[in-house]
């Protein structure tokens, strides 16, 4: 597979690999300005990774030593692994949604056996069994014992402000706030004529919110310090719908491929999230915690097939969406239930 792709008007992409993932690559796009070059994203922080992009910008004829910026469109590893080499080989700024920096700002500043003990509580309330519970407590106990790693992702120098031109000399390209997949995922518009002039308004840079033939994870804005009951589902499809209304010209997204037609896409996500909360109304005719609801949804493997830390994942968005139908009235939390569960209306 070709590793740099030339999307005309001074934008290419570079396939950077993703380590023991079946998305195997993330598209770091490089954008020339009148300063230097500008990443979108930079990959995950792998040596290979690290290899893959330092000659994919070589292809592109410029080095890392010559970037001058780097945008970050969500805190993802895969996204904003490789930025801190980058910063460190460039002195180039990085640039993100104070959302998604305060996730950064938490991760450095946490110890990880905290976030251990968070996650493996929050397990138990949504109902898992213990045998699944003990495997996290187990690790952590492990990993205490030997000393837990640390794990210290770039903190951003600059913030992204939603609706505003980045400063990028020579280029226009504003900030699309489009939570649900982190709460400060954004995307990027750039405002510029189309260089093949395909019809449409410009360009959209989407990250992971818009891809051509996946759906993003929407799990939980995760956060030991907030008990705040946050919407990720209803705040996704609020943001496809304004992304749709963009009407870019073509989307260049963080996995897959570029593509056309944005909002006929936003069209099917919008019909695919409504389907499967349809489906868990009618799973839900018998209360049910969160665990149970993702035994009982559809995935692309049988439950028993799929891996514990993809079971973390998957009840996590079982939980998003049932949050949504109880803040469209349409489930609700069965009273005095432990672990809670959940019923249709």
């Amino acid at each position: 597979m070709t590793q740099v792709t030339d999307h005309g008007g001074g934008v290419r992409s570079i396939r950077v690999p993703i380590p023991d993932n079946p998305l195997g690559t993330t598209l770091v796009h490089l954008v020339d300005t009148d300063l230097g070059p500008v990443l979108i994203d930079t990959g995950w922080d792998d040596p290979a990774s690290w290899d893959a992009l330092a000659a994919g910008l070589t292809a592109c004829g410029v080095s890392v030593a010559e970037v001058h910026g780097v945008v970050i469109t969500h805190h993802h590893p895969d996204h904003h692994g490789l930025s801190g080499k980058v910063r460190e080989a460039s002195g180039a700024w990085i640039a993100m949604h104070a959302l998604d920096t305060a996730i950064v700002r938490r991760t450095r500043e946490n110890r990880p056996d905290r976030w251990f003990s968070y996650m493996a509580d929050k397990l138990a309330s949504s109902g898992a069994p213990e045998e699944h519970v003990a495997q996290l407590r187990a690790a952590r106990t492990a990993r205490l014992s030997t000393g837990l790693p640390t794990f210290a992702p770039a903190l951003p120098d600059r913030e992204i402000v939603p609706g505003e031109l980045l400063d990028l000399a020579g280029r226009r390209l504003r900030a699309i706030w489009t939570p649900g997949h982190t709460p400060g995922h954004v995307c990027l518009h750039l405002e510029e004529t189309h260089p093949a002039a395909l019809p449409g308004n410009g360009r959209l840079f989407s990250g992971d919110h818009l891809l051509p033939r996946i759906t993003p994870h929407i799990g939980l804005y995760e956060d030991p310090d907030d008990a705040t009951v946050a919407d990720p589902l209803g705040d996704y499809l609020d943001a496809l719908e304004r992304v749709g209304r963009l009407n870019p010209a073509e989307v260049l997204p963080a996995h897959q491929h570029a593509f056309t037609d944005a909002p006929g896409r936003v069209r099917e996500l919008l019909a695919h999230h409504e389907d499967r909360l349809t489906g868990l109304l009618s799973l839900l005719s018998t209360p049910l915690t969160a665990w149970q609801l993702a035994e009982r949804m559809e995935w692309n493997r049988p439950w028993d097939q799929i891996p514990f830390t993809s079971r973390n994942i998957a009840v996590s968005e079982a939980e998003a969406h049932v949050r949504r139908l109880v803040k469209l009235g349409r489930a609700e939390a069965v009273t005095g239930s432990d672990p809670v569960t959940y019923a249709a209306l």
